[in-house]
């Protein structure tokens, strides 16, 4: 039986504030071997104008993932995570957690947040390269995501 799922895009929200990050997950994605729209805001607070298609975003689709870097400026992820977990709309999106914060309580707080994963960003630029493949094999291939309710 053919995934239905998998017929189309896969809807990919990336919350980051450095263009280059950005770039480069962008691009690792445009590899997938699975269609996808990665869309790319700098805020928390334009991430949450997204997910509540609020003004610019009133088209916009549900994501059926969330990439969300913790440093951001204005409402941080942190703070994302929390509004997204708490509310019963947008609770089952899952949230990757991409970030350079290796701190333990970063990674504990996270979780208590319910963060579906916590990944850190490597330095390097291939490794930052292979960490992006490695999430979408994992997130695009392997699991079922839940559908829009």
């Amino acid at each position: 039986m053919i995934d239905q799922q998998r017929l189309r895009p896969i809807e990919i929200l990336l919350v980051e504030d450095s263009p280059s990050d950005a770039n480069l997950t962008i691009r690792g994605f445009e590899n997938a071997k699975i269609t996808n729209h990665l869309h790319w805001v700098e805020d928390g607070e334009t991430a949450m104008d997204y997910l509540y298609q609020q003004g610019e975003f009133v088209n916009t689709k549900r994501p059926d993932l969330i990439l969300l870097d913790l440093n951001l400026p204005g409402m941080d992820g942190r703070e994302v995570l929390t509004q997204i977990k708490s509310d019963t709309n947008l609770k089952l999106i899952p949230v990757v957690i991409l970030t350079t914060s290796n701190d333990e309580q970063d990674v504990l707080r996270s979780y208590n947040l319910n963060a579906n994963c916590y990944v850190t960003k490597p330095i390097d630029i291939y490794q930052f390269i292979q960490v992006v493949h490695l999430i979408k094999d994992f997130w695009l291939t392997t699991v079922t995501l839940p559908s829009e309710t």
